[in-house]
C-alpha cells in the first residue's frame, strides 16, 4: 500500500474518518440489508443502527442487525490501522441513545499495522460464496489462525465436530422449514431478494444458488426458482463449520461478535478461503438452544460460518449502497 510518508500529518481527521466509513460499506450483513448509518464529525465517527433496515420477522431482537454493524465497525478499524492511524472506540457510549452503537476517535498517527494491512486488502475481495466447496480440507493451522483472530476481538470459535454435524444439519434444515412456513418471513425474504433496480442492497437472484444436496442446507434466496448460480459439483466435504459465540447474549456482546465475524471473514479471505455465514438456526429461539447444546452450554451462539475452498471462478458480488446513502458529514 503506497502513500506519502507524511500522509497522516497532511490529511484532516474528518477526511480520514469518512474514508474509513466508505471502506465499512463492504461489510457483510444479514440479507445484505447494510443496516448502518455513519456520522462524521470533525473529531469522531459515529456508528448507528438503521431501524428502517431491521428485519422485524427474521431478526426481532436485532441480534443480526447488531452483528452486521459490528462487522462494519471492524472494517473501519482495520482501514485506520492499515493506513497508519491510532484510534479509540467507545461502544454503546450513551445509555439513553441505544441506536448509537459506537463512537470512534482518531488519536493520531501510528506505525503501520502489517496484520491490518493484510486484512484491508481482503475487504473488497471478500464475498459470501454460497456455492458448494471442494473436498480439500481446511487445515488445522488455518483454523487456528481464524480462532486467534476471533479471540482477539473478545469472542470465541467452536469447530463443529464430525459427530455434531448431523445435529447442525437437522437444526438448520428444521429452522429453515419453520421460517418458510411463516407468511411474514416469506414476505420479508421477498422484500430483500427482489429489490428495485439500482437499490444497492439485498441479495439479487444472480448471487443466489439453486438448492442442491449439502452437508448443511443453505438458505434459499430465490424460492421462486430464479437463482442464477448452480451449487456446483462439490458437496462441502472439505468444508469446516464453525460457530461464533460469546459469553453473553446482549447488544454489547453482539457488537463485539460482529467485530469478531469481520476478523474471521477477512482473515479467511486473506488466506484464500471462501466463507458463507449461516444464520437460519440463530433466528429462532428453539434452534438457538440446540446450537447452545453443541457448545456444551459454555456460550451464546451468534452465527454459524461455513469455511472452505471454493471451486474455480468468482461468485457475483452483491451490491452496495452509495456513500451518500450511509454517511453523513457534519459541516
Amino acid at each position: 500500500m503506497s502513500r506519502p510518508s507524511t500522509w497522516t500529518e497532511q490529511t484532516p481527521v474528518a477526511e480520514v474518518l469518512e474514508a474509513a466509513a466508505r471502506q465499512a460499506r463492504h461489510a457483510p450483513s444479514v440479507f445484505n440489508t447494510q443496516p448502518w448509518r455513519w456520522r462524521v464529525t470533525p473529531d469522531a465517527l459515529e456508528l448507528r443502527a438503521d431501524p428502517d433496515r431491521r428485519l422485524t420477522t427474521t431478526d426481532p431482537d436485532g441480534r443480526l442487525l447488531t452483528l452486521s454493524c459490528g462487522a462494519a465497525l471492524h472494517h473501519a478499524r482495520v482501514w485506520l490501522a492499515a493506513t497508519g492511524w491510532a484510534a479509540t472506540v467507545s461502544r454503546l457510549p450513551d445509555p439513553d441513545d441505544p441506536a448509537l452503537l459506537a463512537r470512534l476517535r482518531v488519536t493520531g498517527p501510528a506505525d503501520l499495522d502489517l496484520t491490518a494491512g493484510r486484512l484491508v486488502e481482503a475487504i473488497t475481495r471478500r464475498h459470501t460464496d454460497r456455492r458448494a466447496y471442494t473436498d480439500r480440507p481446511v487445515s488445522a493451522a488455518l483454523l487456528s489462525r481464524l480462532r486467534a483472530a476471533v479471540e482477539a476481538e473478545e469472542s470465541y470459535l467452536h469447530l463443529v465436530r464430525d459427530d455434531q454435524m448431523p445435529m447442525l444439519a437437522v437444526t438448520t434444515a428444521r429452522a429453515a422449514d419453520a421460517e418458510l412456513a411463516d407468511p411474514a418471513y416469506r414476505a420479508e425474504l421477498r422484500r430483500w431478494t427482489d429489490r428495485p433496480a439500482g437499490s444497492g442492497d439485498g441479495v439479487p437472484a444472480a448471487a443466489a444458488v439453486r438448492p442442491a444436496p449439502r452437508r448443511v442446507p443453505l438458505r434459499d434466496h430465490a424460492p421462486g426458482g430464479t437463482a442464477g448460480l448452480s451449487a456446483g459439483d462439490g458437496f462441502d466435504r472439505g468444508a469446516a463449520y464453525v460457530i461464533l459465540f460469546g459469553e453473553r447474549d446482549d447488544p454489547a456482546a453482539w457488537l463485539r461478535g460482529g467485530e469478531a465475524l469481520s476478523a474471521l471473514l477477512l482473515t479467511a479471505t486473506a488466506d484464500g478461503l471462501a466463507t458463507a455465514p449461516i444464520s437460519d438456526a440463530i433466528e429462532l429461539a428453539w434452534p438457538r438452544r440446540m446450537l447452545r447444546d453443541l457448545l456444551a452450554g459454555v456460550g451464546e451462539p451468534y452465527l454459524v460460518i461455513r469455511v472452505g475452498w471454493a471451486p474455480d471462478g468468482e461468485p457475483p458480488a452483491t451490491p452496495r449502497r452509495t456513500p451518500d446513502e450511509v454517511i453523513e458529514v457534519d459541516g
